[in-house]
Protein backbone atom coordinates (compact mmCIF):
# COMPACT_ATOMS: atom_id res chain seq x y z
CA UNK A 1 0.00 0.00 0.00
CA UNK A 2 1.32 3.09 -0.96
CA UNK A 3 2.19 5.69 2.07
CA UNK A 4 -0.07 9.16 2.19
CA UNK A 5 1.42 12.02 2.08
CA UNK A 6 1.55 14.00 5.51
CA UNK A 7 0.07 16.72 3.63
CA UNK A 8 -2.42 14.68 1.94
CA UNK A 9 -3.09 12.96 5.36
CA UNK A 10 -3.73 16.58 7.13
CA UNK A 11 -7.19 17.41 4.80
CA UNK A 12 -8.36 14.51 6.19
CA UNK A 13 -8.27 16.84 10.06
CA UNK A 14 -8.85 20.13 8.39
CA UNK A 15 -10.87 22.44 10.10
CA UNK A 16 -13.70 25.06 8.38
CA UNK A 17 -12.68 27.64 11.40
CA UNK A 18 -8.98 27.59 9.96
CA UNK A 19 -9.47 28.73 6.52
CA UNK A 20 -9.85 32.49 7.14
CA UNK A 21 -7.12 32.26 9.82
CA UNK A 22 -4.71 30.36 7.18
CA UNK A 23 -5.30 32.54 4.31
CA UNK A 24 -4.78 35.52 6.19
CA UNK A 25 -2.04 34.43 7.72
CA UNK A 26 -0.61 33.82 3.85
CA UNK A 27 -1.10 37.39 2.91
CA UNK A 28 0.85 38.48 5.83
CA UNK A 29 3.40 35.93 5.36
CA UNK A 30 4.05 37.26 1.95
CA UNK A 31 5.41 40.41 2.27
CA UNK A 32 8.29 38.59 4.00
CA UNK A 33 8.70 36.08 1.40
CA UNK A 34 8.78 38.44 -1.50
CA UNK A 35 11.74 40.76 -0.05
CA UNK A 36 13.53 37.99 1.39
CA UNK A 37 13.24 35.77 -1.38
CA UNK A 38 14.69 38.17 -3.53
CA UNK A 39 17.75 39.53 -0.89
CA UNK A 40 19.02 35.54 -0.37
CA UNK A 41 18.77 34.63 -3.87
CA UNK A 42 21.85 37.80 -4.23
CA UNK A 43 23.46 36.74 -1.19
CA UNK A 44 23.32 33.07 -2.98
CA UNK A 45 25.20 35.14 -6.13
CA UNK A 46 22.20 34.34 -8.17
CA UNK A 47 19.59 36.55 -10.12
CA UNK A 48 16.64 37.89 -7.94
CA UNK A 49 14.03 36.11 -9.94
CA UNK A 50 15.38 32.67 -8.71
CA UNK A 51 14.20 33.42 -5.37
CA UNK A 52 10.71 33.94 -5.88
CA UNK A 53 11.17 31.03 -8.29
CA UNK A 54 12.36 28.52 -5.13
CA UNK A 55 9.66 30.22 -2.40
CA UNK A 56 6.79 29.09 -4.59
CA UNK A 57 7.79 25.54 -5.38
CA UNK A 58 9.51 24.58 -1.91
CA UNK A 59 6.54 25.82 -0.45
CA UNK A 60 4.01 23.81 -2.13
CA UNK A 61 6.28 20.81 -1.93
CA UNK A 62 6.59 20.96 1.63
CA UNK A 63 3.03 21.39 1.83
CA UNK A 64 2.22 17.97 0.40
CA UNK A 65 5.42 16.05 2.54
CA UNK A 66 6.21 17.59 5.15
CA UNK A 67 5.18 16.84 8.53
CA UNK A 68 4.92 20.09 10.21
CA UNK A 69 1.36 22.04 10.59
CA UNK A 70 3.49 25.07 10.67
CA UNK A 71 7.03 24.73 9.75
CA UNK A 72 7.77 27.78 6.83
CA UNK A 73 10.57 27.09 4.28
CA UNK A 74 12.30 29.13 1.34
CA UNK A 75 15.60 30.76 0.97
CA UNK A 76 17.30 31.02 4.07
CA UNK A 77 20.19 33.54 4.95
CA UNK A 78 22.75 30.45 6.70
CA UNK A 79 22.57 29.23 3.61
CA UNK A 80 23.43 31.46 0.89
CA UNK A 81 26.74 31.60 0.99
CA UNK A 82 27.21 28.43 1.43
CA UNK A 83 25.67 28.23 -2.20
CA UNK A 84 27.70 30.78 -3.31
CA UNK A 85 30.91 29.31 -1.95
CA UNK A 86 29.53 26.37 -3.99
CA UNK A 87 28.31 27.59 -7.15
CA UNK A 88 30.68 30.63 -7.44
CA UNK A 89 33.77 28.84 -7.86
CA UNK A 90 32.70 26.08 -10.89
CA UNK A 91 31.27 29.89 -12.90
CA UNK A 92 33.13 30.34 -15.50
CA UNK A 93 35.00 33.61 -15.73
CA UNK A 94 32.91 36.56 -16.47
CA UNK A 95 29.88 35.03 -13.98
CA UNK A 96 27.57 33.61 -16.62
CA UNK A 97 24.19 34.20 -14.82
CA UNK A 98 22.68 30.93 -16.55
CA UNK A 99 25.24 28.72 -15.37
CA UNK A 100 25.30 29.75 -12.07
CA UNK A 101 21.66 28.79 -12.13
CA UNK A 102 22.12 25.59 -13.44
CA UNK A 103 24.71 25.08 -10.78
CA UNK A 104 22.60 26.27 -8.22
CA UNK A 105 19.50 23.88 -9.62
CA UNK A 106 21.63 20.66 -9.80
CA UNK A 107 22.80 21.50 -6.02
CA UNK A 108 19.00 21.88 -5.14
CA UNK A 109 18.34 18.07 -6.48
CA UNK A 110 21.58 16.90 -4.89
CA UNK A 111 20.61 18.37 -1.51
CA UNK A 112 17.59 16.27 -2.38
CA UNK A 113 18.95 13.05 -3.13
CA UNK A 114 20.84 13.24 -0.05
CA UNK A 115 17.69 14.06 2.83
CA UNK A 116 15.10 12.03 1.14
CA UNK A 117 17.48 8.92 1.25
CA UNK A 118 18.81 10.02 4.49
CA UNK A 119 15.17 10.05 5.37
CA UNK A 120 14.17 7.04 4.23
CA UNK A 121 17.27 5.45 6.19
CA UNK A 122 16.35 6.80 9.19
CA UNK A 123 19.46 8.95 9.48
CA UNK A 124 17.90 11.80 11.41
CA UNK A 125 19.66 11.58 13.93
CA UNK A 126 22.95 13.28 12.30
CA UNK A 127 21.70 16.52 12.84
CA UNK A 128 22.97 15.76 16.10
CA UNK A 129 26.63 16.56 14.58
CA UNK A 130 26.58 20.05 15.15
CA UNK A 131 26.51 20.79 18.88
CA UNK A 132 24.99 23.60 20.51
CA UNK A 133 28.61 25.43 20.73
CA UNK A 134 30.11 24.48 17.64
CA UNK A 135 27.25 25.84 16.16
CA UNK A 136 27.15 29.06 17.78
CA UNK A 137 30.27 29.61 16.43
CA UNK A 138 29.91 28.52 13.15
CA UNK A 139 26.80 30.76 12.85
CA UNK A 140 29.04 34.22 14.71
CA UNK A 141 31.08 33.45 11.71
CA UNK A 142 28.34 33.13 8.99
CA UNK A 143 27.17 36.18 10.29
CA UNK A 144 30.32 38.58 10.34
CA UNK A 145 30.86 36.80 6.86
CA UNK A 146 27.51 37.86 5.83
CA UNK A 147 27.61 41.03 6.82
CA UNK A 148 31.48 42.03 5.21
CA UNK A 149 30.16 40.63 2.31
CA UNK A 150 26.89 42.88 1.84
CA UNK A 151 28.56 45.74 2.97
CA UNK A 152 29.56 46.60 -0.77
CA UNK A 153 26.44 46.71 -2.25
CA UNK A 154 25.13 48.72 1.04
CA UNK A 155 27.33 51.42 0.25
CA UNK A 156 26.71 51.66 -3.45
CA UNK A 157 29.66 49.60 -5.53
CA UNK A 158 31.40 46.27 -5.76
CA UNK A 159 34.73 44.58 -4.82
CA UNK A 160 36.13 41.38 -6.57
CA UNK A 161 37.78 39.62 -3.63
CA UNK A 162 37.69 36.19 -1.57
CA UNK A 163 37.60 35.62 1.67
CA UNK A 164 36.58 37.53 4.65
CA UNK A 165 39.79 39.43 5.09
CA UNK A 166 39.98 40.10 1.37
CA UNK A 167 36.39 41.72 1.26
CA UNK A 168 37.04 44.03 3.82
CA UNK A 169 40.02 45.15 2.75
CA UNK A 170 38.44 45.38 -0.17
CA UNK A 171 35.54 47.57 1.21
CA UNK A 172 37.80 49.94 3.43
CA UNK A 173 39.88 50.35 0.09
CA UNK A 174 36.43 51.46 -2.07
CA UNK A 175 35.36 53.55 0.58
CA UNK A 176 38.76 55.67 0.91
CA UNK A 177 38.64 55.67 -3.39
CA UNK A 178 35.58 57.76 -2.72
CA UNK A 179 33.78 55.01 -4.52
CA UNK A 180 31.18 54.85 -2.33
CA UNK A 181 27.42 56.22 -3.90
CA UNK A 182 25.85 58.27 -0.84
CA UNK A 183 22.08 57.90 -1.85
CA UNK A 184 22.87 53.69 -2.11
CA UNK A 185 24.30 54.26 1.33
CA UNK A 186 21.42 55.88 2.75
CA UNK A 187 18.61 53.43 1.45
CA UNK A 188 20.90 50.66 2.64
CA UNK A 189 21.83 52.42 6.49
CA UNK A 190 18.62 54.13 6.38
CA UNK A 191 16.54 50.48 6.02
CA UNK A 192 18.75 48.75 8.56
CA UNK A 193 17.79 51.49 11.20
CA UNK A 194 14.22 51.12 10.06
CA UNK A 195 13.95 47.24 10.21
CA UNK A 196 15.84 47.17 13.60
CA UNK A 197 13.83 49.74 14.95
CA UNK A 198 10.70 48.39 14.66
CA UNK A 199 11.82 44.47 15.64
CA UNK A 200 12.79 46.06 18.74
CA UNK A 201 9.66 48.75 18.99
CA UNK A 202 6.98 47.71 16.88
CA UNK A 203 7.75 43.71 16.77
CA UNK A 204 4.40 42.44 15.08
CA UNK A 205 4.73 45.62 12.61
CA UNK A 206 6.53 43.86 8.88
CA UNK A 207 9.73 45.58 9.44
CA UNK A 208 10.69 44.77 6.01
CA UNK A 209 7.57 45.29 3.94
CA UNK A 210 7.73 48.70 5.64
CA UNK A 211 11.49 49.03 4.93
CA UNK A 212 11.30 47.65 0.78
CA UNK A 213 8.11 50.19 0.35
CA UNK A 214 9.78 53.23 1.79
CA UNK A 215 12.61 52.46 -0.37
CA UNK A 216 10.48 52.10 -3.62
CA UNK A 217 8.88 54.92 -2.47
CA UNK A 218 12.09 57.18 -2.00
CA UNK A 219 13.53 55.95 -5.07
CA UNK A 220 11.17 56.66 -7.48
CA UNK A 221 10.17 60.22 -5.64
CA UNK A 222 13.90 61.32 -6.22
CA UNK A 223 14.88 58.48 -8.87
CA UNK A 224 17.90 57.46 -7.32
CA UNK A 225 18.61 55.29 -10.87
CA UNK A 226 19.83 58.18 -12.12
CA UNK A 227 22.19 58.77 -9.36
CA UNK A 228 24.02 56.13 -9.68
CA UNK A 229 22.13 53.79 -7.33
CA UNK A 230 21.52 50.13 -8.49
CA UNK A 231 18.20 49.02 -8.81
CA UNK A 232 16.37 45.53 -8.97
CA UNK A 233 14.70 46.68 -12.31
CA UNK A 234 11.86 44.79 -14.17
CA UNK A 235 11.57 40.99 -13.28
CA UNK A 236 11.13 38.28 -15.67
CA UNK A 237 7.24 38.00 -16.67
CA UNK A 238 6.03 33.88 -15.87
CA UNK A 239 7.19 31.59 -14.43
CA UNK A 240 9.89 28.80 -15.88
CA UNK A 241 9.47 25.41 -16.99
CA UNK A 242 9.94 22.08 -15.50
CA UNK A 243 13.83 21.78 -16.14
CA UNK A 244 16.80 19.32 -15.69
CA UNK A 245 19.55 21.15 -15.27
CA UNK A 246 23.05 20.16 -16.66
CA UNK A 247 26.46 20.73 -15.35
CA UNK A 248 29.56 18.69 -16.45
CA UNK A 249 31.00 15.93 -14.93
CA UNK A 250 33.87 17.57 -13.48
CA UNK A 251 31.17 19.79 -11.72
CA UNK A 252 29.68 17.20 -9.67
CA UNK A 253 32.56 16.44 -6.77
CA UNK A 254 32.43 19.82 -5.59
CA UNK A 255 28.74 20.34 -5.91
CA UNK A 256 28.38 16.48 -3.80
CA UNK A 257 30.11 18.26 -0.94
CA UNK A 258 28.23 21.14 -0.81
CA UNK A 259 25.16 18.98 -0.69
CA UNK A 260 26.38 17.43 2.24
CA UNK A 261 27.13 20.58 3.95
CA UNK A 262 23.63 22.08 3.01
CA UNK A 263 21.85 19.18 4.14
CA UNK A 264 23.45 19.17 7.79
CA UNK A 265 22.98 22.79 8.66
CA UNK A 266 19.34 22.24 6.89
CA UNK A 267 18.64 19.62 8.58
CA UNK A 268 20.06 20.56 12.02
CA UNK A 269 18.21 24.22 11.89
CA UNK A 270 14.96 22.59 10.89
CA UNK A 271 14.85 20.00 13.58
CA UNK A 272 15.91 22.67 16.43
CA UNK A 273 13.01 25.19 14.58
CA UNK A 274 10.81 22.32 15.08
CA UNK A 275 11.13 21.59 18.15
CA UNK A 276 10.90 24.94 19.14
CA UNK A 277 7.60 25.45 17.47
CA UNK A 278 6.29 21.64 18.32
CA UNK A 279 6.36 22.51 21.90
CA UNK A 280 3.76 25.47 21.58
CA UNK A 281 1.89 23.32 19.32
CA UNK A 282 1.91 20.27 21.47
CA UNK A 283 3.28 18.55 17.80
CA UNK A 284 5.85 15.46 17.64
CA UNK A 285 8.94 16.48 15.74
CA UNK A 286 9.77 13.34 13.44
CA UNK A 287 13.35 14.17 12.55
CA UNK A 288 13.18 11.40 9.63
CA UNK A 289 10.20 13.11 7.77
CA UNK A 290 11.23 16.28 7.98
CA UNK A 291 14.27 14.68 5.79
CA UNK A 292 12.04 13.46 3.41
CA UNK A 293 9.85 16.96 3.04
CA UNK A 294 12.50 19.10 2.64
CA UNK A 295 14.44 17.10 0.63
CA UNK A 296 10.75 16.80 -1.50
CA UNK A 297 11.25 21.31 -1.56
CA UNK A 298 14.75 20.69 -2.64
CA UNK A 299 13.32 18.68 -5.41
CA UNK A 300 10.82 21.06 -6.29
CA UNK A 301 12.99 23.91 -6.44
CA UNK A 302 15.78 22.25 -8.41
CA UNK A 303 13.44 21.51 -11.26
CA UNK A 304 12.12 25.12 -11.37
CA UNK A 305 15.41 27.10 -11.29
CA UNK A 306 15.94 27.30 -7.77
CA UNK A 307 18.55 26.22 -5.25
CA UNK A 308 18.48 24.59 -2.13
CA UNK A 309 16.04 25.97 0.83
CA UNK A 310 16.16 25.61 4.93
CA UNK A 311 13.23 26.01 7.50
CA UNK A 312 13.40 29.77 8.21
CA UNK A 313 12.69 30.76 12.46
CA UNK A 314 11.37 34.15 11.20
CA UNK A 315 9.07 33.26 8.75
CA UNK A 316 7.34 30.69 10.84
CA UNK A 317 7.31 32.93 13.87
CA UNK A 318 5.60 35.76 11.43
CA UNK A 319 3.16 32.71 10.30
CA UNK A 320 2.39 31.20 13.91
CA UNK A 321 1.72 35.27 15.16
CA UNK A 322 -0.71 36.13 12.34
CA UNK A 323 -2.94 33.02 13.50
CA UNK A 324 -1.15 30.07 10.85
CA UNK A 325 -3.00 26.81 11.54
CA UNK A 326 -1.87 24.54 8.60
CA UNK A 327 0.48 24.34 5.49
CA UNK A 328 -2.36 26.18 3.68
CA UNK A 329 -0.57 29.36 4.87
CA UNK A 330 2.24 28.44 2.99
CA UNK A 331 0.40 27.65 0.01
CA UNK A 332 -1.58 31.20 -0.21
CA UNK A 333 1.82 32.76 -0.07
CA UNK A 334 3.02 30.81 -3.16
CA UNK A 335 0.13 31.05 -4.64
CA UNK A 336 0.25 35.29 -4.37
CA UNK A 337 3.65 35.29 -5.44
CA UNK A 338 3.05 33.18 -8.65
CA UNK A 339 0.15 36.13 -9.28
CA UNK A 340 3.17 38.60 -9.08
CA UNK A 341 5.67 36.86 -11.15
CA UNK A 342 2.54 36.82 -13.59
CA UNK A 343 0.47 40.08 -13.65
CA UNK A 344 3.36 42.61 -11.80
CA UNK A 345 6.24 41.80 -12.53
CA UNK A 346 7.63 45.26 -12.85
CA UNK A 347 6.37 46.53 -9.01
CA UNK A 348 9.66 46.19 -7.78
CA UNK A 349 11.93 47.77 -10.53
CA UNK A 350 12.32 50.84 -8.24
CA UNK A 351 13.72 48.66 -5.38
CA UNK A 352 17.57 49.97 -4.35
CA UNK A 353 19.93 46.93 -4.15
CA UNK A 354 21.05 48.42 -0.98
CA UNK A 355 17.73 48.08 0.41
CA UNK A 356 18.32 44.28 -0.41
CA UNK A 357 21.54 44.25 1.30
CA UNK A 358 19.35 46.15 3.94
CA UNK A 359 17.55 43.18 4.62
CA UNK A 360 20.46 40.43 4.47
CA UNK A 361 22.38 42.44 6.72
CA UNK A 362 19.48 42.26 9.22
CA UNK A 363 19.14 38.55 8.70
CA UNK A 364 22.53 37.75 10.03
CA UNK A 365 22.54 39.55 12.86
CA UNK A 366 20.06 37.63 14.27
CA UNK A 367 22.63 34.80 13.37
CA UNK A 368 24.64 35.56 15.57
CA UNK A 369 24.24 34.52 19.40
CA UNK A 370 26.94 36.78 21.37
CA UNK A 371 25.03 35.95 24.40
CA UNK A 372 25.31 32.42 23.82
CA UNK A 373 28.70 32.94 23.36
CA UNK A 374 28.96 34.73 26.47
CA UNK A 375 27.76 32.08 28.46
CA UNK A 376 30.09 29.43 27.17
CA UNK A 377 32.75 31.64 28.40
CA UNK A 378 30.80 31.78 32.15
CA UNK A 379 29.46 27.91 32.06
CA UNK A 380 32.36 25.94 30.13
CA UNK A 381 35.24 27.23 28.93
CA UNK A 382 36.44 24.26 26.97
CA UNK A 383 32.97 24.84 24.79
CA UNK A 384 33.70 28.35 24.74
CA UNK A 385 37.09 27.32 22.67
CA UNK A 386 35.17 25.11 20.24
CA UNK A 387 32.90 27.69 19.92
CA UNK A 388 35.85 30.10 18.98
CA UNK A 389 37.23 27.71 16.83
CA UNK A 390 34.71 26.88 14.72
CA UNK A 391 34.08 30.71 14.38
CA UNK A 392 37.37 31.29 13.40
CA UNK A 393 37.10 28.43 10.29
CA UNK A 394 34.47 30.13 8.96
CA UNK A 395 36.08 33.83 9.02
CA UNK A 396 38.73 32.56 7.82
CA UNK A 397 38.74 29.60 6.00
CA UNK A 398 35.43 30.17 4.02
CA UNK A 399 31.65 29.04 4.82
CA UNK A 400 32.22 25.35 3.81
CA UNK A 401 35.61 24.54 5.61
CA UNK A 402 33.70 26.03 8.15
CA UNK A 403 30.89 23.08 8.39
CA UNK A 404 33.64 20.97 7.99
CA UNK A 405 35.37 22.40 10.99
CA UNK A 406 32.53 22.61 13.10
CA UNK A 407 31.80 18.72 12.75
CA UNK A 408 34.53 17.94 13.33
CA UNK A 409 35.14 19.64 16.02
CA UNK A 410 31.85 18.34 17.77
CA UNK A 411 32.56 14.65 16.86
CA UNK A 412 36.05 15.02 18.27
CA UNK A 413 34.69 16.87 21.28
CA UNK A 414 32.61 13.26 21.70
CA UNK A 415 35.37 11.99 21.32
CA UNK A 416 37.12 13.42 23.83
CA UNK A 417 34.94 12.92 26.26
CA UNK A 418 34.81 9.04 26.10
CA UNK A 419 38.41 9.04 25.63
CA UNK A 420 39.49 10.57 29.00
CA UNK A 421 35.49 9.85 30.64
CA UNK A 422 34.92 11.08 34.08
CA UNK A 423 36.16 8.07 36.46
CA UNK A 424 36.55 7.92 40.33
CA UNK A 425 36.13 5.86 44.00
CA UNK A 426 33.63 5.24 45.45
CA UNK A 427 32.52 5.31 49.14
CA UNK A 428 30.66 4.89 51.72
CA UNK A 429 28.97 8.52 52.83
CA UNK A 430 27.50 9.04 56.31
CA UNK A 431 23.82 9.89 56.72
CA UNK A 432 23.85 9.02 52.40
CA UNK A 433 22.70 6.33 51.43
CA UNK A 434 24.14 4.08 48.87
CA UNK A 435 28.12 4.74 47.64
CA UNK A 436 29.36 8.01 46.42
CA UNK A 437 31.58 9.67 44.69
CA UNK A 438 34.87 10.51 47.07
CA UNK A 439 35.95 13.84 45.35
CA UNK A 440 31.96 14.70 45.90
CA UNK A 441 32.34 13.17 49.94
CA UNK A 442 35.25 13.71 50.91
CA UNK A 443 34.69 11.83 54.33
CA UNK A 444 33.09 8.67 52.71
CA UNK A 445 34.54 5.63 54.11
CA UNK A 446 36.58 2.95 52.25
CA UNK A 447 36.49 -0.61 53.02
CA UNK A 448 39.83 -2.19 53.83
CA UNK A 449 41.02 -4.29 50.99
CA UNK A 450 38.30 -3.02 48.66
CA UNK A 451 38.51 -0.25 46.07
CA UNK A 452 35.08 0.51 44.33
CA UNK A 453 36.04 2.15 40.57
CA UNK A 454 33.35 3.85 38.51
CA UNK A 455 34.21 4.78 34.67
CA UNK A 456 31.56 7.15 33.02
CA UNK A 457 31.83 5.73 29.67
CA UNK A 458 31.39 3.08 27.29
CA UNK A 459 34.49 0.81 27.40
CA UNK A 460 35.85 0.41 23.19
CA UNK A 461 39.01 0.81 21.34
CA UNK A 462 39.86 4.50 22.11
CA UNK A 463 39.84 4.53 26.14
CA UNK A 464 40.41 0.73 26.85
CA UNK A 465 44.14 1.55 27.90
CA UNK A 466 42.07 4.39 30.02
CA UNK A 467 40.40 1.77 32.34
CA UNK A 468 43.11 -0.69 32.41
CA UNK A 469 46.12 2.40 33.43
CA UNK A 470 43.30 3.49 36.08
CA UNK A 471 42.71 -0.09 37.74
CA UNK A 472 46.56 -0.50 37.73
CA UNK A 473 46.91 2.62 39.38
CA UNK A 474 44.15 1.84 41.86
CA UNK A 475 45.63 -2.23 42.22
CA UNK A 476 49.43 -0.89 43.36
CA UNK A 477 47.92 1.27 46.11
CA UNK A 478 49.14 0.88 50.02
CA UNK A 479 48.38 -1.38 51.18
CA UNK A 480 47.19 -3.22 48.23
CA UNK A 481 43.20 -4.02 47.84
CA UNK A 482 42.38 -7.43 47.43
CA UNK A 483 39.38 -6.67 45.25
CA UNK A 484 38.56 -3.78 42.89
CA UNK A 485 35.05 -3.55 42.31
CA UNK A 486 33.84 -1.85 38.96
CA UNK A 487 30.69 0.20 39.36
CA UNK A 488 29.93 -1.08 35.62
CA UNK A 489 26.64 0.72 35.58
CA UNK A 490 27.77 3.74 33.23
CA UNK A 491 29.56 1.10 30.41
CA UNK A 492 26.66 0.84 28.37
CA UNK A 493 29.15 -1.17 25.71
CA UNK A 494 32.28 -3.02 25.59
CA UNK A 495 33.94 -3.77 22.39
CA UNK A 496 36.27 -6.49 21.49
CA UNK A 497 39.42 -4.47 21.46
CA UNK A 498 38.57 -3.74 25.33
CA UNK A 499 37.29 -7.40 25.97
CA UNK A 500 40.75 -8.16 25.03
CA UNK A 501 41.94 -5.69 27.42
CA UNK A 502 39.95 -6.47 30.17
CA UNK A 503 40.81 -10.43 29.79
CA UNK A 504 44.64 -9.40 30.15
CA UNK A 505 43.83 -6.98 33.16
CA UNK A 506 41.76 -9.42 35.14
CA UNK A 507 44.80 -12.56 34.57
CA UNK A 508 47.30 -10.09 35.50
CA UNK A 509 45.73 -8.75 38.72
CA UNK A 510 44.98 -12.77 39.71
CA UNK A 511 48.62 -13.16 38.92
CA UNK A 512 49.13 -10.47 42.12
CA UNK A 513 46.22 -12.17 43.97
CA UNK A 514 43.98 -9.58 43.14
CA UNK A 515 40.28 -9.91 42.22
CA UNK A 516 38.26 -7.58 39.88
CA UNK A 517 34.95 -8.24 40.01
CA UNK A 518 32.12 -5.91 38.37
CA UNK A 519 28.96 -4.47 39.88
CA UNK A 520 25.40 -3.53 37.81
CA UNK A 521 26.88 -4.34 34.09
CA UNK A 522 23.68 -4.18 32.44
CA UNK A 523 22.27 -6.95 30.72
CA UNK A 524 22.95 -6.73 26.82
CA UNK A 525 26.54 -5.80 28.00
CA UNK A 526 26.98 -9.22 29.97
CA UNK A 527 25.96 -11.19 27.11
CA UNK A 528 28.89 -9.29 25.12
CA UNK A 529 30.86 -9.95 27.95
CA UNK A 530 30.07 -13.70 27.67
CA UNK A 531 29.96 -13.91 24.11
CA UNK A 532 33.58 -12.68 23.92
CA UNK A 533 34.66 -15.37 26.64
CA UNK A 534 35.56 -13.22 29.24
CA UNK A 535 33.41 -15.87 32.02
CA UNK A 536 36.59 -18.00 31.35
CA UNK A 537 38.33 -15.74 32.90
CA UNK A 538 36.47 -13.15 35.36
CA UNK A 539 34.78 -16.09 37.33
CA UNK A 540 30.98 -15.90 36.76
CA UNK A 541 30.50 -14.79 41.01
CA UNK A 542 32.54 -12.19 40.70
CA UNK A 543 29.43 -10.28 38.56
CA UNK A 544 27.52 -8.83 40.88
CA UNK A 545 23.73 -7.17 40.55
CA UNK A 546 24.03 -4.21 42.28
CA UNK A 547 27.26 -2.41 44.17
CA UNK A 548 25.79 -3.50 47.49
CA UNK A 549 25.97 -6.94 46.80
CA UNK A 550 29.42 -7.10 45.57
CA UNK A 551 30.25 -5.45 48.60
CA UNK A 552 28.52 -7.57 50.95
CA UNK A 553 30.45 -10.74 49.05
CA UNK A 554 33.31 -9.53 49.61
CA UNK A 555 32.87 -8.60 53.46
CA UNK A 556 31.30 -12.44 53.54
CA UNK A 557 34.74 -13.86 52.14
CA UNK A 558 36.93 -11.74 53.65
CA UNK A 559 35.27 -10.85 56.86
CA UNK A 560 36.21 -6.92 56.64
CA UNK A 561 34.71 -4.44 58.47
CA UNK A 562 33.74 -0.80 57.98
CA UNK A 563 35.63 1.83 59.91
CA UNK A 564 33.70 3.38 62.44
CA UNK A 565 32.35 7.07 60.96
CA UNK A 566 34.51 10.43 61.94
CA UNK A 567 30.90 11.49 63.96
CA UNK A 568 28.99 9.71 66.24
CA UNK A 569 27.49 6.94 64.54
CA UNK A 570 23.86 7.28 62.91
CA UNK A 571 21.22 5.20 61.87
CA UNK A 572 22.20 4.03 58.78
CA UNK A 573 20.26 2.73 55.31
CA UNK A 574 21.76 0.54 52.44
CA UNK A 575 24.23 -2.16 52.89
CA UNK A 576 25.66 -0.18 56.16
CA UNK A 577 25.60 -2.34 59.32
CA UNK A 578 23.98 -1.34 62.18
CA UNK A 579 27.31 -0.62 65.19
CA UNK A 580 27.66 -3.10 67.29
CA UNK A 581 26.03 -2.80 70.92
CA UNK A 582 28.52 -1.51 73.79
CA UNK A 583 29.87 -4.41 75.86
CA UNK A 584 27.92 -4.78 78.80
CA UNK A 585 28.75 -2.88 82.12
CA UNK A 586 29.93 -5.03 84.72
CA UNK A 587 28.33 -3.72 87.99
CA UNK A 588 30.97 -2.02 90.30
Amino acid sequence: MTPVPPGVRALSGYRRPWLVKDVVAGVVLTTLLVPQGMAYAELAGLPPITGLYTTVTCLLAYAVFGPSRVLVLGPDSSLGPMIAATVLPLVAAGGDPERAVALASMLALMTAGVMIAAGLAGLGFVADLLSKPTMIGYMNGLALTILVGQLPKLLGFSVDADGLIGELVGVVEGVARGETVPAAAAVGVGGIAVVLALRRWAPRVPGVLVMVVLAIGVSAVFRLGERGVSLVGVLPEGFPPLTLPTVAWSDVGPLLAGALAISLVSLADTISTASSFAERTGQEVRGNQEMIGIGAANLAAGLFQGFPVSTSASRTAVAERAGARTQLTGVTGAALIIVMILFLPGLFRDLPQSALAAVVITASLSLADLRGTARLWHQRRVEFILSVVAFAGVALLGVLPGIAIAVGLSILNVFRRAWRPYQTVLGLADRVAGFHDVRSYPDARQLPGLVIYRFDAPLFFANAKTFRDAVMALARTQPPPRWVLVAAEPITDVDTTAADVLFDLARLLDERGQTLAFAELKDPVRRKVERYGLAREIEPQHFFPTVEAGVDAFRTRTGAAWPAPRDAPAVETGVLERPDPPPAQTPA
